[in-house]
């Protein structure tokens, strides 16, 4: 299990950029950890030395002349000297050592993320430009085609006019024949690419990408090495030899024995695996030839008078080009390999590239010469006749037979010569895509990782109830509601990014000009969504037969494996199904807009609904909230029960904490809430921060009025309308409904966010709490307060409140972001105080 083989998918990808990134910060942690260790032991260490300075001044020492004890206590002060010296002596190979190792790494670390990130842009856009390539020679196909078209026309309409002879006759015959040989040039261009682009993408595919990743496995390891080597060198320069520090060495030393190289990813690859690239199949459009009266075949070379000299000159030039492209590979223009700096030539991908180039155009022409000789020696030694026109159609005249001798007839109208041989050129092979099969026992088979896998990587699926559909009535979509691909009225959006695979399906339910429809939805050559129709007779169906049901309409087409349309060529493979937070809108007894009881447990829950008359955009925009919450699990984070798409209104369901709003709380209990638990309310909002930053998700709405107060007074970060996950986020939308007064100044002047935009809003948070539910900037506009943050004013500390929670309110409000506080730096020192206030 490796990169190579496990990683190979847009989602590891992604995952990968993660893991760097966050590594990255792993590193910056470290430096700064270590940085105020070395600055502590220095400043403990001075403190020792002044110390013993201070207890070898003994008053009175002549008196003391002699005296075992003075002896024994000036012993014991030059132990504790040198025990001084010895701790700074660390603190100095901290920083000397380690700490430059940490920012060596660091910079390596951020520079293989940069070459990772590039490599991976430059191969999409090889595999973009092979689809762009054979789009762009299949348009020229159809204008060539659309030409001939119309030469045909134009012929066959003199012809019938003026009969065999005659100069228009001529003319007209002569542009058809213009037209018809450049169309037949452009079908062998179009053949000989899409065998030529499909060698480059197999090598892309199966050769380049796998070992992009194996090289950044290596690398990755080899970053672990050095990282061990590190925090080695930290365990080292920690040692004070006393009972006490060698068992924290000791534990120390065993979590690094800990670290394997080898093992450390295997349980990210594990959590993050993706199925093998799929291969990009490149058809040959047969559409293009249906009216050549199957003169031009589908990935079959056309030799004829018309082409062969082309063809024989082609060859020639392929065959030049190949052996000039063969000396290259045989005589590389590389330098010698430098084994003196690993690191750089595992990051160098110039020489893989030039390589993979050499390879790929070599693949190229070898694959081109190979097609036109087999069709010029299916040809073999037999000569077109003089005036053979092989360019012409049969459709406007009897043909003439032709003798054994080759005679040609004078109607100047040919058809092929009926020689299996000669008109069978060549049938290009191209690699099939692998096909997913459903097994006997019901259940596909797939290596999607998608929200529908389970942990073997297989899918059960029953269609229930079929038997008792045949009396279905109405629009099919009543008992809809038992199947788990059916996902309501879940926004197109949604859908899109659920269906990630070849093949996976979903039914929803959309409304169009006030009228319900019920929509199969289909990943398959991008997405395509067809609405079910309905019969006369109440049935329903696609293009194929019609059936009672909804139900067994879908079973049919999932099963029988055939195209949802012939047109769109859409085949049912993997059934995608609703996600563990998606619910059934008639789980709950709703009482009110905001109330609600599930009927499974009884579990009083609060729900918020989306109007039904809202636009998609907005609807998306409401389900963002839901997408986010789903995938947080913190006692200070509001926990989402479920979402309920399957009819209207949309709904999010989240649990139900009966305090209300902390800021109203607040207000209420302003004469009865003590210190103590204003500290351990700033704790809470601090824990949940914490885990927000921690999950690179920026709130962009941190508040009073935006947090709940639970049981037992915990507080609980709510309404995530506004949040993203993103380590960064720019606004380009405008600032509207921004809570000015909230917000920090370079979110306000630059529409920049970033998690320390959240640790500003803290800073106001705390101060509501301590003001016991006040309105910050009180008596000032949004834009008052904002000229006066600019210019340098804060709000002064509430009343009673403590010093050092005021400090920290002021490093919130730094007006550069890189002088804040991280929430992990703000929970410490919250936490701390709560203790001392205890």
């Amino acid at each position: 299990m490796g990169f190579s083989t496990s990683l190979q998918g847009q989602s590891s990808h992604e995952a990968l950029l993660a893991r760097q990134d966050a590594e990255i910060k792993l590193l910056e942690t470290m430096r700064r950890c270590l940085t105020i260790k070395v600055k502590s032991d220095r400043e403990y260490a001075s403190t020792i030395s002044s110390l013993t300075m201070q207890g070898k001044k003994i008053e009175r020492n002549e008196d003391l002349v002699g005296s075992l004890i003075a002896q024994s206590w000036r012993d014991i002060m030059d132990s504790i000297d040198q025990t001084a010296k010895l701790i700074k002596q660390q603190a100095d190979s901290i920083e000397a050592i380690v700490v430059e190792h940490i920012m060596t790494l660091y910079s390596e670390r951020r520079r293989a993320r940069k070459v990772y990130q590039e490599e991976q842009t430059w191969l999409n856009n090889q595999f973009q430009q092979l689809t762009e390539d054979v789009a762009r020679k299949k348009l020229e196909y159809q204008k060539n085609l659309e030409m001939y078209k119309l030469m045909r026309s134009r012929f066959e309409e003199h012809y019938v006019k003026s009969g065999r002879v005659g100069r228009k006759l001529d003319e007209v015959r002569e542009k058809y024949q213009k037209a018809c040989r450049k169309l037949h040039l452009t079908h062998n261009e179009y053949v000989l690419l899409l065998g030529a682009v499909t060698e480059c993408e197999h090598d892309l595919r199966t050769c380049y990408l796998p070992s992009l990743l194996h090289r950044q496995q290596a690398i990755h390891q080899e970053f672990i090495t050095s990282w061990k080597t590190i925090l080695q060198d930290i365990v080292k320069y920690s040692d004070f030899t006393t009972d006490k520090f060698q068992e924290i060495h000791r534990r120390m030393q065993k979590a690094v024995d800990s670290v394997k190289p080898v093992e450390e990813y295997r349980d990210f690859i594990g959590k993050h695996r993706t199925r093998p690239a799929s291969p990009i199949r490149f058809v040959f459009d047969e559409n293009l030839v249906d009216d050549t009266s199957g003169k031009l075949l589908p990935n079959k070379l056309t030799v004829d008078n018309l082409t062969i000299d082309w063809l024989r000159n082609r060859l020639t030039e392929l065959e030049t080009s190949l052996k000039a492209t063969q000396q290259s590979r045989q005589n590389p223009p590389y330098p010698s390999e430098n084994n003196s700096d690993s690191k750089i030539s595992i990051l160098d991908y110039s020489r893989e590239r030039e390589e993979l180039r050499l390879r790929c155009q070599e693949k190229r022409l070898q694959r081109q010469v190979d097609v036109i000789r087999a069709a010029l020696n299916e040809l073999g030694c037999e000569e077109l006749p003089l005036g053979y026109d092989l360019s012409m159609e049969s459709s406007f005249a009897d043909s003439p037979s032709i003798s054994k001798k080759n005679t040609v007839a004078d109607i100047g109208l040919f058809t092929l010569r009926r020689n299996q041989r000669f008109m069978t050129i060549f049938r290009s092979p191209f690699k099939s895509l692998p096909i997913i099969n459903d097994t006997k026992d019901g259940t596909i088979r797939s290596s999607s990782e998608g929200p529908t896998s389970k942990a073997d990587n297989t899918l059960p699926v029953t269609f229930r109830g079929i038997s008792h559909l045949t009396s279905q009535k109405g629009n099919g979509s009543g008992d809809l509601m038992e199947e788990e691909w059916f996902h309501g009225v879940l926004p197109r959006e949604e859908v899109v990014r659920l269906l990630v695979t070849e093949g996976d399906f979903l039914v929803r339910e959309t409304t169009r000009n006030d009228e319900c429809q019920i929509v199969l939805s289909v990943c398959w050559d991008g997405h395509k969504h067809f609405i079910v129709q309905t019969t006369p007779e109440g049935h329903y169906r696609f293009e194929g037969p019609t059936f009672p049901s909804i139900q067994e309409l879908i079973r049919h087409q999932w099963l029988s494996g055939l195209p949802v349309t012939s047109r769109s060529g859409a085949i049912l493979k993997t059934p995608i199904l609703r996600e563990r937070w998606e619910l059934n809108n008639d789980d709950g007894n709703f009482g009110d807009v905001y109330k609600a009881q599930l009927k499974t447990c009884k579990t009083e829950v609060a729900v918020k609904t989306c109007k039904v008359t809202l636009p998609d955009e907005q609807k998306r925009k409401f389900l963002q909230e839901g997408r986010i919450l789903k995938q947080y699990d913190h006692p200070n984070i509001v926990k989402l029960i479920g979402i309920c798409v399957q009819k209207q209104p949309i709904m999010i369901v989240m649990e139900l904490v009966p305090g209300g709003s902390l800021l109203t709380y607040l207000r209420k209990n302003a004469n009865t809430i003590t210190q103590q638990e204003q500290l351990r309310m700033c704790k809470d909002a601090a824990a949940g921060m914490r885990y927000l930053e921690s999950k690179y998700c920026i709130h962009r709405d941190l508040a009073a009025r935006n947090c709940l107060v639970g049981y037992e007074s915990i507080v609980k970060i709510s309404d995530f309308g506004m949040s993203r996950e993103e380590e960064e986020y720019i606004v380009s939308d405008g600032m509207k409904q921004i809570p000015i007064k909230w917000t920090a100044p370079e979110a306000l002047n630059f529409g920049k966010y970033t998690s320390l935009c959240d640790v500003w809003s803290y800073g106001i948070l705390m101060w509501e709490i301590f003001s016991k539910g006040g309105n910050p900037y009180s008596g000032m506009s949004n834009s008052q307060a904002r000229e006066k943050i600019d210019a340098g004013y804060r709000m002064p500390a509430p009343e009673n409140t403590p010093d050092e929670i005021y400090r920290l309110m002021l490093r919130c409000w730094e007006y550069e972001p890189e002088k804040r506080p991280h929430f992990d730096q703000i929970y410490t020192v919250v936490e701390t105080l709560s203790q001392a206030y205890l």
